[in-house]
């Protein structure tokens, strides 16, 4: 595999470019996946919604950490079990339902931005957004592809085992099984439109095809 050195902000422009270059009249899903707590893929979502609205895209942002189950389900097998976090922590089924069906083939274009608050263990009361047709969804999360989810773009964030294992917070290194199992089993770097290797955040590098 070869990767081609890259900056953030080059990054960014190109992935704004091949994202406007879409068609004008129907929605794009996007995910940008990565693991949470060592890649961020909130961050590089963050970072399109700009330049996007340059492009003349009309941007809604979504984080799949607002659609994780209730904690009474989430952590049923307690709080550090890497294989729930792996299978069961997101709540595909409404991700699918709020956000990405809207965004189909004949959807409303309504969108829920977000259904959980995890951090509370309480439902979000957020109002529903409507993209116009042509508009971009932002979706950032973890361990999002491999699940049949509708994504028409996607962006894997990947660190080699020993960047993940360096990067991820002392307290969260119970994830590491969850993560290794994806990489194993749902091998997101075939299926990612664009992978970008993060083991040094500030130097990206693009995986050539």
């Amino acid at each position: 595999m070869r990767y081609r050195p890259i900056s953030s902000e080059r990054l960014v422009a190109e992935l704004a470019d091949r994202l406007a270059s879409g068609p004008a009249d129907e929605w794009t899903r996007l995910a940008v996946d990565g693991a949470d707590d060592a890649s961020d893929p909130a961050a590089l979502a963050d970072a399109l919604v700009d330049p996007l609205r340059v492009r003349g895209r009309e941007v809604v942002r979504v984080s799949a950490r607002d659609f994780l189950r209730p904690a009474s389900l989430r952590l049923e097998r307690g709080r550090t079990d890497p294989d729930v976090r792996y299978e069961d922590w997101l709540d595909a089924g409404a991700l699918r339902r709020e956000v990405l069906g809207p965004l189909g083939d004949g959807g409303s274009g309504s969108v829920l931005p977000g259904l959980w608050d995890a951090e509370h263990d309480r439902a979000l009361r957020w109002p529903r957004s409507t993209l116009a047709a042509g508009g971009i969804l932002l979706l950032d999360g973890e361990l999002l592809l491999g699940r049949g989810l509708d994504f028409d773009f996607s962006v894997h964030l990947w660190l080699s085992p020993p960047a993940l294992r360096r990067r991820v917070p002392r307290d969260a290194l119970w994830a590491l099984p969850a993560y290794d199992r994806y990489e194993r089993e749902a091998r997101p770097r075939e299926l990612a439109d664009v992978v970008v290797r993060m083991d040094h955040p500030a130097n990206p590098a693009v995986l050539e095809p």
